[in-house]
């Protein structure tokens, strides 16, 4: 996870031009700086491709590492280091079936969120050319 320190300021309502009053009221409501780093680190998840790879096979079904290996033509230990950057984020989840580990996406808001992200944006950007 992201170690940062806090930067914040503390504001005064001087320093604000606050043209139309709405800031005051907006700033009154702001997320915390963690929030925003827990948030940040989200994105981060997202912002790696081969990841991204991963992610989209395990919002669409239940693998093990060996299948999920294969099918984006990377080494096992490969694919464990993002499974397991995935799992810490509580992006995926997964339940052991005899002698394999299967994976599939959370089922938390979170990760729901990030599907239908992740389906989305290669709706919008590869509609064409599917």
């Amino acid at each position: 996870m992201l170690e940062k320190k806090e930067t914040s300021m503390p504001l005064e309502q001087s320093q604000l031009h606050n043209h139309d009053g709405s800031l005051t009221k907006l700033l009154h409501d702001i997320p915390q700086e963690h929030e925003f780093l827990m948030a940040a680190e989200v994105f981060n998840q997202l912002s790696d491709g081969t990841r991204l790879r991963i992610l989209w096979l395990l919002c669409h079904s239940e693998e093990c590492v060996n299948d999920i290996a294969a099918a984006v033509r990377m080494t096992a230990p490969a694919v464990s280091h993002h499974l397991k950057t995935l799992k810490q984020n509580g992006i995926i989840k997964s339940r052991r079936l005899g002698k394999e580990v299967l994976y599939t996406l959370e089922d938390t808001p979170k990760a729901i969120l990030i599907h239908k992200m992740v389906d989305s944006i290669f709706e919008i950007n590869c509609h064409t050319s599917r």
